[in-house]
Order: structure tokens, then sequence, then C-alpha cells
């Protein structure tokens, strides 16, 4: 038999958006009971107590009998609205349940023994399909959750409905497939590949590469510089010479062995 929880509820007299929203005004959250073949019982709980029982997992597959002015409601959550900003409750839903009542509840899933599958310990990966099941059953006999053994699961092995050990009375919603709850993955490992930076060294290595013989702009360079050169030395040869012609300076002697011009020569002739 499922556990029954305890919630304290009070009536509300209105109904409508304008009674909800005065509701959460006054600081509770409004909500509904229905089912059951009777009249709907507008509500309204405390939001601390609410948000203790929504931090616990399987929220909608608990039952809860809930206190209204001394009067007790066996009912099943079945919806619960939050404020899309601060993500509080400001509504929720309840059904009323009698004692045969068969519902579909969500009924989340759990494992055991994962540090003895041969998969997982190889370095597999445990993949979810499902981290809940509907199941249809009587609501004092809906299970808290669906234990799956991982023990002996190798990669490429899957978990499926039809190997679940379920409590009598108690059966999936999904009954025209043998559907997948869980697996063990091959693990994903993703290749990185290594971009190696150019050395300095390497870069020296390319811009020597560049002015080696054969190239266009190193070719033609030392031969400008040659002929620079030679045209330096060419005019050197031609400044050290003098004009044919030319006088000597005065006072300058003439150099050794050198002949006298035409005009020494003239004036040593006897007259």
């Amino acid at each position: 038999m499922s556990d029954v929880q305890n919630l304290s509820a009070e009536l509300r007299s209105r109904a409508g958006k304008g009674a909800a929203r005065q509701t959460r005004r006054d600081g509770r959250v409004p909500g509904v009971i229905y089912g059951d073949k009777q009249p709907a019982t507008l509500i309204s709980v405390a939001p601390k107590e609410l948000l203790k029982e929504l931090r616990k997992r399987a929220f909608q597959a608990t039952l809860f009998n809930i206190d209204i002015a001394g009067k007790k409601e066996r009912v099943l959550p079945r919806d619960v609205q939050f404020d899309p900003v601060s993500d509080a409750p400001i509504h929720v839903d309840f059904m009323r349940v009698g004692e045969h009542t068969r519902v579909r509840v969500d009924v989340p899933v759990t494992f055991l023994n994962e540090i003895k599958s041969p998969g997982l310990k190889r370095g597999g990966v445990l993949n979810i399909v499902r981290h809940e099941v509907e199941l249809i059953c009587s609501v004092d006999n809906i299970p808290k959750v669906i234990e799956i053994d991982l023990d002996g699961l190798d990669i490429g092995d899957s978990v499926h409905i039809s190997m679940i050990k379920l409590p009598e009375g108690v059966r999936p919603s999904i009954t025209d497939r043998d559907f997948t709850i869980a697996s063990i993955a091959v693990p994903t490992v993703q290749a990185v590949e290594e971009t190696v930076a150019p050395t300095a060294a390497a870069e020296g290595d390319a811009a020597a590469a560049a002015g080696a013989p054969g190239a266009p702009g190193a070719a033609g360079a030392p031969a400008a510089g040659a002929a620079a050169a030679g045209g330096a030395a060419a005019g050197g040869a031609k400044a050290a010479a003098p004009a044919a012609g030319a006088k000597p300076a005065a006072g300058a002697k003439p150099a050794a062995g050198a002949k006298a011009g035409g005009g020494d020569k003239k004036g040593g002739d006897k007259k």
C-alpha cells in the first residue's frame, strides 16, 4: 500500500481569476479538489507546506490526506502551475480518489548497482531513455519508484519494460511494444587535432629561403652593387689623371723624368 502524506488546507469562498489573485496576495496558493462524482471544493494551501512536498520525488504519484476544517479528503495531485518568472507555485489541482479507483501515474525510475556494471566500468555511458514510466494501477498500489538493477550489464545492453518486475495489478500504459528505459552506450571520445605554432627558427629558415639564389629579387641585388662599385673605381681613376694639355699649377714642380711642353722647347732655341 502506498504511503499517505498529510496536508492542511483552508476553504475558499469564491472562484475565478480575481479570487485566485486575491488568495495569492494573502500569501496562500489557490487550489481545487475534484472527482469521485462529487462537487469541486475550492481550497488554499500554505506555500511553505506545498513547496516541502514538491521538493520530494514522485509528488504526483503520492497520496495525500488533505485536512479541511477537520474533514479529510483523500486525493492525488494532478497538476501544479508555476509562475514563469519566480518559479513559485501559483495553483494546484487534486483529484479525489476512492478505495478502488484506478489511475495513471508517472513513477520515477532509479538505478541500482552501477559499480557492478562491466560496461560502466569500461567507460560506457548510462543512457537514460525514460526518467519516468507511466503506470496504470489502483491508488492503494502505486509504487514509489521503479528500480532497475544494472548488475552484469555490458556495453550495448538495454533495459526494456518487460525486464522490470512490477507489483501485482500494476501495468504500463504502453502495451503495444517493449519500450526501452535505459541502455549502456559506447563511450564517445572526441578527437582533438593539435596545431603546432611556427617556431622562430622555422620563420628564419623561411626568410633565408626567400633570399636564396634563384629568386628574382636576390639575383639582381648583387649585380647592382657590383656595377656601382665598378663605376666608383673608374671615376677615381679619371680624377687622378690630368687632362691632356693642362698647365701645371703655379709653383708646382714637374714630375721626375717628365718632358717640358712645346713652349719650353721653343724658349730654349738659340736666337
